[in-house]
C-alpha cells in the first residue's frame, strides 16, 4: 500500500508480459489520440471537434486511473483546453463507467464485516457517482440521515504499482530529449504523484484528512467539510454526511439556482489562499466534482463544500511565508527580491548567477503587471514563466507539483465560472491585509522588509500601494478598512511592534538630523486612507449593509 518507485520498477521488470503488454497498449492508444489530434485538431467543424473530444475521454477512460488524472486536471483548464473537449473531459470527474455492483457490495462486506443491508436501511442498486478510484452510493441509515457511501475498485494496488512504473520509465527515458530544463526532475514529481495517489487509495488516510481540513474551516461559515461516520469506513470504503449542494461546474446551472457565483469564486480562491498562506495544508484536487455549491452568502462570500480529501498535501512553514513574500515582492516589482524567493524555493540552484536572471525576469514578468493587479493571472505567469526555463536554468521542485496543480485547477475552476476572474486580484489583497495585521512574528518581518529598505528609509509608496489594494477591493463600503485600521493600531502600540516603533524612530532621526518629510507623509497618508468619513461607512456596512453601500456611494 505504499508507493515505491525503485520496488514497483524491479516487480514490473521481472514481469515482462506484463510489461511489454501494457507498454505497447498505452503507446499504440497514445499515438492513436495523438494522430488524430494532429489531423483534425485544427478543423473548423464542430462535429468534427466533438468526436475529438469524445475520444480523448474515451482514451484516457480506458487507460485507466493514472491517465484518468491527468484528464481530470485538464478538465479544469477552459484556458487551455477548447470548450468541445472539455464538455467531455468533465466527464472524468464523476461520470465514469461504474465497476459491477455486486463487487461493492463484497468490498463493504469485507471490509466493514457485515453485509450492506444489515449496515444501512436503504442501499442502492445502483451509484449516484462514479470516478477515477471508486463509486458513491447515496445512502440512508437506520436514524434517517443521508450519507456518501464510496466504495473503491477492485485491484487498484495492483493497476497504480503497474501503470506508475511504465509512465515514471517512460518520463525517465525521454527526459534528455526534451528541451533543455523541462525533463529535469520529471521523475521526481512523477513519485510525488505517485505517493499521493497511493495515500488516495487508503480511505482511512483520508477520514483522517476531512476531519484535520474541517478543524481548519471550523469557525469559517462559507466552508463546509461533511462529517465522516467512522464506524461506516475503513481502508477501502468511506461514508460520510451527504451533501445536498449544487456542483461548481457551469454558470447557468447555478444561476438557475440563485446562487451567484462570483462569490462562490471568491469564496473558493479566499479558502484556496487560506489552505497555502496561512495554514499550510490544503486540498490538491479543487476540480468541480469535489466542490459544491450550498445556499446562502456571508458578506460578500459564497457557502461552499469541500468533498474527497484523498488528495491531499502540506507546505512548510518557510515554503508558505517565501510564498507569501515573493506575492508581494511580484507586486511591487523587486525583481532582485523574487530572483532570491526562487532560489530559496528550489526553483533556481544557489550557485546561479542571478545578474543575468533579474532583468529576464523583469521584462517576463514585469511586462505582463502593467498598471492593473487584477489583470494578472496565474496562467499569465506560467506562459511567460516557460518562457525562461530555455535561456535559464530554471526547475520546477517535485513539492511545488501537487500546489502548482492546486492553484492552476483552482484557477481553471474559476474561469469556467467567470472568464474575466483573476486569481492575483484576490490574492494580492489577502496578502495585503495579512501584511498589514502583522499577526505572527513572521509576517511582521516581512512587513518590515516591505515597509523599510535596506538602508533603512520608509518606502511610503509600498505601504500605499498595500492600503489602497485593500481599499479597492472592498466590496462592502470601506469594511475592511475597520479591521486593518483596528489590526494596524495594535501592532503599532502594542508589544509586538517594538521592531516596527524603532525603525520608525531611526528613520525620523537620521544622519543625526530629525527628518520630518516621511513622517508627515505618513500622517498625510493615514489620514486619508482611515478618514473618519471611511471608518464611519465601515461600521454602518457591517451594521446594516444597504446603509453602508449607500455611505460608500455618497
Amino acid at each position: 500500500m505504499r508507493y515505491d518507485p525503485k520496488g514497483d520498477l524491479r516487480w514490473l521488470l521481472l514481469r515482462p508480459w506484463v510489461l511489454i503488454g501494457r507498454l505497447l497498449q498505452v503507446l499504440s492508444q497514445l499515438a492513436a489520440l495523438a494522430l488524430a489530434l494532429l489531423i483534425q485538431g485544427s478543423s473548423s467543424d464542430a462535429a468534427v471537434q466533438r468526436r475529438l473530444g469524445q475520444k480523448i475521454l474515451t482514451t484516457l477512460t480506458n487507460l485507466g486511473p493514472c491517465f484518468i488524472k491527468v484528464g481530470q486536471a485538464l478538465s479544469t483548464r477552459p484556458d487551455l483546453v477548447r470548450r468541445d473537449w472539455l464538455d467531455q473531459l468533465t466527464q472524468l470527474q464523476d461520470n465514469l463507467p461504474p465497476f459491477p455492483h455486486a463487487i461493492a457490495l463484497a468490498v463493504i462486506q469485507e471490509e466493514l464485516g457485515a453485509p450492506a443491508d444489515q449496515l444501512f436501511d436503504v442501499f442502492p442498486q445502483a451509484p449516484v457517482a462514479a470516478a477515477s478510484l471508486g463509486q458513491v452510493y447515496k445512502v440512508r441509515l437506520g436514524s434517517g440521515h443521508w450519507v456518501a457511501v464510496k466504495v473503491q475498485r477492485p485491484n487498484l494496488p495492483q493497476i497504480l504499482r503497474r501503470d506508475l512504473a511504465i509512465i515514471r520509465l517512460l518520463a525517465v527515458l525521454s527526459a534528455p530529449l526534451l528541451p533543455l530544463n523541462l525533463g529535469f526532475g520529471l521523475g521526481e514529481i512523477i513519485d510525488e504523484f505517485g505517493r499521493t495517489l497511493f495515500e488516495e487509495i487508503d480511505y482511512r488516510l483520508e477520514a483522517d484528512n476531512a476531519e484535520r481540513f474541517a478543524a481548519l474551516f471550523e469557525h469559517n461559515p462559507t466552508v463546509f467539510v461533511p462529517r465522516v461516520e467512522r464506524l461506516l469506513s475503513a481502508r477501502r470504503v468511506l461514508t460520510t454526511q451527504w451533501i445536498n449542494g449544487t456542483k461548481l461546474q457551469e454558470r447557468r446551472t447555478l444561476e438557475a439556482e440563485h446562487l451567484d457565483p462570483t462569490a462562490l469564486i471568491r469564496t473558493g480562491v479566499m479558502a484556496g489562499l487560506q489552505q497555502l498562506l496561512e495554514f499550510g495544508y490544503f486540498h490538491a484536487d479543487p476540480h468541480p466534482g469535489n466542490l459544491f455549491a450550498l445556499p446562502g452568502k456571508t458578506g460578500n462570500l459564497g457557502h461552499v463544500a469541500y468533498v474527497d480529501f484523498g488528495m491531499m498535501d502540506s507546505i512548510s512553514d518557510f515554503d508558505r511565508l517565501t510564498l507569501t513574500g515573493a506575492v508581494v515582492h511580484l507586486i511591487n516589482r523587486d525583481f532582485q527580491a523574487l530572483a532570491g524567493d526562487f532560489v530559496a524555493l528550489g526553483f533556481l540552484n544557489p550557485s546561479t548567477d542571478l545578474t543575468p536572471i533579474v532583468p529576464a525576469l523583469e521584462t517576463v514578468l514585469g511586462g505582463q503587471l502593467g498598471e492593473n493587479v487584477g489583470s494578472f493571472n496565474f496562467k499569465a505567469i506560467t506562459d511567460r514563466f516557460s518562457e525562461l526555463m530555455f535561456d535559464y536554468p530554471f526547475r520546477v521542485p517535485a513539492r511545488f507539483a501537487l500546489i502548482i496543480r492546486a492553484v492552476v485547477s483552482q484557477e481553471g475552476l474559476a474561469l469556467r465560472l467567470d472568464p474575466a476572474f483573476r486569481i492575483i486580484g484576490v490574492a494580492y489583497p489577502y496578502v495585503a491585509r495579512r501584511l498589514l495585521a502583522g499577526d505572527t512574528a513572521e509576517l511582521r518581518e516581512k512587513l518590515m522588509e516591505v515597509l523599510f529598505d535596506r538602508h533603512g528609509r520608509l518606502q511610503l509608496q509600498r505601504l500605499e500601494s498595500l492600503l489602497t489594494v485593500v481599499e479597492a477591493n472592498d466590496g462592502e463600503g470601506y469594511g475592511d478598512l475597520l479591521p486593518v485600521a483596528g489590526a494596524g493600531l495594535r501592532l503599532l502600540l502594542g508589544p509586538q511592534g517594538s521592531s516596527l516603533r524603532q525603525r520608525l524612530l531611526l528613520n525620523l532621526v537620521r544622519d543625526n538630523r530629525l527628518q520630518t518629510d516621511d513622517l508627515q507623509g505618513l500622517l498625510a497618508l493615514l489620514g486619508r486612507t482611515f478618514s473618519v468619513r471611511k471608518l464611519a461607512g465601515g461600521m454602518l456596512a457591517r451594521l446594516n449593509p444597504l446603509a453602508g453601500a449607500l455611505e460608500a456611494a455618497a
